[in-house]
């Protein structure tokens, strides 16, 4: 939807993937309206129905309708997201990670206040997930001269197995502790 349909998208000398045309060229600002415009409408829909937003809580075909809507939709503006701040934005890919780590930490501690509706903050955060995700992951595996550690595909997977087992020893830890934090030593 951002992309043109010229070569420069291509790989190696192919004009086209055989199937048409290869984007609408729409730039990212005009994408990502389309995509909020179209995500709104899902949601306003979903809620004309009366139906539930809370995930757990869908249980008719309707509601799998609506949120894989919303689901395929939020993916799509999460990922132009990412490539915007990574390509377009001049952050680059560990600013734009930053950014977006940044602003999922403010998600996060407004779960802690009323201000916001948990359903809100989750829709918030699902879309940033995938900016997130798609900045940090081309910052571990692109070549430094555009600005990333060129890790690879096995090291950056190696970094984030890394990360993963120490985010579970950190949560295994936490909910071992006993209530309000007090180690207690046996004697």
């Amino acid at each position: 939807m951002n992309r043109d349909a010229s070569t420069k998208y291509l790989s190696g000398g192919a004009t086209s993937l055989g199937w048409g045309p290869q984007g609408l060229g729409l730039g990212y600002p005009a994408g990502a309206a389309t995509l909020i415009s179209l995500l709104a409408v899902i949601f306003a829909v979903w809620k004309l129905t009366g139906m539930t937003f809370v995930i757990r809580d869908i249980v008719t075909f309707r509601g799998e309708a609506l949120f894989w809507s919303a689901i395929l939709v939020s993916n799509t503006l999460g990922t132009s997201m990412g490539d915007f701040l990574s390509d377009s934005s001049g952050l680059g890919y560990a600013g734009g990670a930053l950014l977006v780590g940044g602003v999922l930490a403010v998600l996060v501690a407004l779960m802690k206040t009323p201000m916001v509706p948990n359903v809100l903050l989750f829709w918030f955060a699902f879309v940033l997930t995938r900016p997130l995700g798609a900045t940090a992951g081309d910052f571990l595996t692109k070549p430094v001269s555009k600005g990333g550690l060129d890790l690879g595909t096995a090291g950056s997977s190696a970094v984030l197995l890394a990360v993963l087992v120490g985010l579970m020893g950190y949560a295994h830890a936490r909910e071992r502790r006993p209530a309000g934090g007090v180690t207690r030593t046996a004697v």
